[in-house]
C-alpha cells in the first residue's frame, strides 16, 4: 500500500515538475516565438509592399483601360452600319483591352498565390486557445502579429463581458475597410488586401471571420459552463480511480509473478555451465530475472504515468495545450526515430543484397580451393598446399571489396564525424602495424616458398623442432625436449631453414657420425667396423647401404665417418643414440681401440681401454720395460 501512495505522490510530483518545466519551455518558445515575429514581420512587410505597388499598378492600369474601353465603345455606337473597316479595326482594340485586363488578373491571382506560400500567417486564438484563422498582411501601423494579437486579446475581453450577447456581434463598411464590431467596440478592419488574400471580397470575409468568432464565444461558453465543470470534475476522479485501479492490478501482478518464480526456480533455472565451468548459477539467474521484473514493473508505472497525465490534462480547456505538449515530447522522437527506419530501408535492402551475394561468391570460392587442396581439381603449376592460403587471401580481399560497396549505405558515412574517426582508426593501424605488415608479408612469402609443412623437422638459426603451426604472423616449434618456440616469420624469412623432412621419404635423410682411429689399425677394418653397427642400429635402412668416408688424417689418428640413410627424420636423437651404442659395441668385439680424445702410443705398464669382458682370460697388461745402459767411465 506504501508503494502506491508513494507511487500517486511522485505523479503529482512529476505533474507540478512538468507544468513547470512546459511553463518554462512556453515561456521560452514565447521569447523565441517573439524573435522570429519580427523576422517574419520584416519579410511580410516586404512582400505586402511589393504587392501593394504593384496592386497599384494594376489599378491605375484597370483605370486607364476602362476610360479607353468607354472612349472606344462610344467610338463604335457613332459609327454607321456600312463602315466595316473602322468597326473592326475598333473591336480589335476592345478585344486587345479584355485580353490584357484578363492577363492584369492572373498575374494578380499569380502574385498572391506566390505570396501565400512564402508569406508567414499569424494565428487569432480564442478563449479555448483554439485558432479561429490567420492574420497575413498589416494595416496601418500594425504589422500582421500585432493584429493578431490586438484581436485575440478582444475576443478574450468580449468573452469576459457578463451581458454578452453573441449575435449582437457584426461587421459594416467603413472608410474603405469592413469592420467587425460589437456595439461600439472594433474587434477587427478587414482591407482590401485581407480579401484579396484569400481571393474573396471584403463582405465576404468580414461575413466569414464574424461567424467564426461567434462560434468560437458559443463554444467556449459551453466548455466552461457549470454542467461541464462538473462533468469533467467527475471524469478527472474516474480517471484518477482508474490510475489507482491499474497500478494496484500491477503491483499485485508483480507480487504474484516473483512468488510464483521463486516457488519454482528449481523447475524453470537451471545452471548455465560447460563442460566443468559454470557461468552463472540458478541463484544468480534468479537475481537477474527479478531485476528484470522489477524494471518492468516500474516501466508500466512510467508508461502509465505518461499516459495519465495528458488524459488529466485534456479534461479541462486551460491545461488541453499541456497535453498536446506532453505527447508531441515522446511523439517527435518516436515519429523521427520511425521516419529513420524506413526511410534507411532501402538501404539496408541493398546491404542485404550485396551481403548474400558476396557470401555465395565466397562459398563457391571456397569449394574450388577445397578441391585443389583434395587435388581432385590440379592446376599446372599451383601446389595442392597453397589452397587454403591463397583461399584467405582471396576471402579477405572480396570481404574488403563488400565493404566498400556497403559503406555508402551505412548510416553517418557521409558525416564528417565518420570519416574523421575512419582516419584516425586507419593512422593508428598504420602506425602501430609496422612489424605486424612485415611477418604477415614474410608469412604470404613462406607459404609460396614452401621451405617446410605441418609436421617437418626443421632447423631455424640455433632451434630445431617439428613445425607445430604456421600462420601469418608466425611459426611455432616443438622440440625434442617439449619446448615451444614461437619465431616470427620476419626472422624465418631472413635466416637460413634446414629441413629434415622434406626429401626424406624419397631418398631418405642421411644421418653421420665421425670416430678417430690410430694408424695402427688398417682402415679396411675400421670400415667394417662401421658398417656393422649401422646395420644393427633400428630405423636405419638397409638399402641404400651405409658408407663411410675418411675426413681427415690427423697426428694422432684417421677421422672416419660413418653415413647411413633413414626416413624417420623426426627421431634423429633415438637414431644416434642406437647408433653410437652398436659402434662402441662392435669396436670393442672387435678389439679396436677408440682413440679419441688422444692417447699416447706407449703401453708399457697401461691397461687397454677395450673393456674388461671383451678380453681374454690370459690377457694381462704389459709390464714395464726398463732399459739400463751401463757407461764405463
Amino acid at each position: 500500500m506504501s508503494n502506491k501512495i508513494s507511487f500517486l505522490f511522485f505523479l503529482l510530483v512529476i505533474g507540478y515538475s512538468s507544468n513547470a518545466q512546459l511553463d518554462s519551455f512556453a515561456t521560452v518558445s514565447d521569447s523565441l516565438q517573439k524573435a522570429t515575429e519580427l523576422d517574419h514581420d520584416s519579410a511580410n512587410a516586404t512582400l505586402m509592399t511589393e504587392f501593394s505597388e504593384k496592386l497599384a499598378e494594376i489599378e491605375e492600369q484597370r483605370k486607364v483601360d476602362s476610360i479607353k474601353k468607354a472612349e472606344l465603345e462610344n467610338q463604335l455606337k457613332a459609327l454607321k452600319t456600312t463602315d466595316n473597316i473602322n468597326k473592326q479595326k475598333l473591336l480589335e482594340q476592345l478585344e486587345g483591352i479584355e485580353k490584357a485586363k484578363k492577363a492584369r488578373i492572373d498575374a494578380q491571382n499569380a502574385k498572391i498565390e506566390l505570396m501565400r506560400k512564402t508569406a508567414q500567417g499569424y494565428p487569432v486564438k480564442g478563449v479555448l486557445h483554439d485558432t479561429l484563422f490567420f492574420v497575413f498582411t498589416r494595416l496601418g501601423t500594425l504589422n500582421a502579429s500585432q493584429r493578431a494579437i490586438n484581436v485575440s486579446e478582444k475576443i478574450r475581453l468580449l468573452y469576459k463581458d457578463d451581458y454578452l450577447v453573441v449575435d449582437s456581434i457584426r461587421f459594416a463598411p467603413s472608410d474603405g475597410f469592413y469592420d467587425i464590431v460589437y456595439k461600439d467596440v472594433i474587434l477587427m478592419s478587414i482591407s482590401e488586401t485581407d480579401a484579396l488574400w484569400y481571393n474573396r471580397t471584403m463582405s465576404e470575409l468580414a461575413n466569414q471571420y464574424a461567424e467564426t468568432i461567434k462560434k468560437s464565444l458559443l463554444k467556449a461558453r459551453d466548455e466552461h459552463s457549470i454542467g461541464k465543470f462538473f462533468m469533467r470534475l467527475g471524469l478527472s476522479i474516474l480517471v484518477l480511480a482508474t490510475s489507482f485501479f491499474i497500478i494496484w492490478i500491477v503491483g499485485k501482478g508483480y507480487y504474484h509473478a516473483m512468488r510464483l518464480i521463486v516457488a519454482n526456480k528449481t523447475k524453470f533455472l537451471k545452471d548455465l555451465s560447460y563442460k566443468d565451468y559454470t557461468f552463472i548459477t540458478s541463484n544468480q539467474e534468479l537475481k537477474v530475472v527479478l531485476l528484470l521484473l522489477s524494471m518492468f514493473r516500474w516501466f508500466l508505472y512510467g508508461l502509465f504515468l505518461y499516459i495519465t497525465l495528458p488524459v488529466l490534462f485534456s479534461v479541462f480547456p486551460f491545461t488541453r495545450g499541456w497535453a498536446d505538449s506532453l505527447f508531441t515530447l515522446i511523439l517527435i522522437p518516436f515519429k523521427a526515430v520511425f521516419s529513420a527506419i524506413w526511410a534507411y530501408l532501402p538501404n539496408m535492402f541493398y546491404i542485404i543484397v550485396i551481403y548474400l551475394i558476396m557470401r555465395y561468391v565466397i562459398r563457391f570460392v571456397k569449394y574450388i580451393f577445397s578441391e585443389v587442396q583434395s587435388e581432385k581439381l590440379k592446376l599446372s603449376g599451383f601446389h595442392a598446399d597453397w589452397a587454403m592460403p591463397t583461399f584467405t587471401i582471396v576471402q579477405f580481399l572480396l570481404y574488403a571489396f563488400m565493404f566498400v560497396m556497403i559503406f555508402p549505405y551505412l548510416p553517418g558515412s557521409n558525416s564528417d564525424i565518420f570519416k574523421g574517426v575512419s582516419v584516425f582508426i586507419g593512422v593508428l593501424f598504420s602506425l602501430g602495424s609496422s612489424s605486424a605488415i612485415a611477418n604477415m608479408i614474410a608469412g604470404l612469402v613462406i607459404t609460396y616458398m614452401r621451405p617446410f609443412k605441418i609436421g617437418d623437422r626443421i632447423k631455424i638459426g640455433e632451434t630445431t623442432g617439428d613445425v607445430l603451426e604456421k600462420t601469418l604472423l608466425v611459426t611455432r616449434l616443438k622440440t625434442v625436449k617439449n619446448e615451444i618456440i614461437t619465431i616470427p616469420n620476419s626472422a624465418v624469412l631472413t635466416g637460413s631453414t634446414i629441413n629434415y623432412s622434406q626429401d626424406a621419404n624419397n631418398q631418405g635423410l642421411i644421418v653421420h657420425t665421425t670416430v678417430t682411429i690410430g694408424y695402427d689399425v688398417p682402415w679396411i677394418n675400421v670400415h667394417e667396423a662401421l658398417i656393422e653397427p649401422a646395420l644393427r642400429s633400428v630405423m636405419i635402412l638397409k638399402e641404400p647401404l651405409p658408407f663411410v668416408l675418411q675426413t681427415g688424417l690427423d697426428d694422432f689418428y684417421v677421422a672416419y665417418q660413418l653415413n647411413a640413410y633413414t626416413r624417420e627424420a623426426n627421431k634423429q636423437g633415438a637414431i644416434y643414440s642406437s647408433l653410437h651404442s652398436n659402434i662402441q659395441n662392435v669396436f670393442n668385439e672387435k678389439g679396436i681401440e677408440i682413440l679419441s680424445p688422444h692417447y699416447r702410443a706407449q703401453r708399457d705398464g697401461n691397461q687397454t681401454t677395450i673393456p674388461a669382458n671383451y678380453l681374454s682370460t690370459s690377457y694381462s697388461a704389459p709390464i714395464f720395460n726398463v732399459k739400463v745402459e751401463i757407461t764405463n767411465d
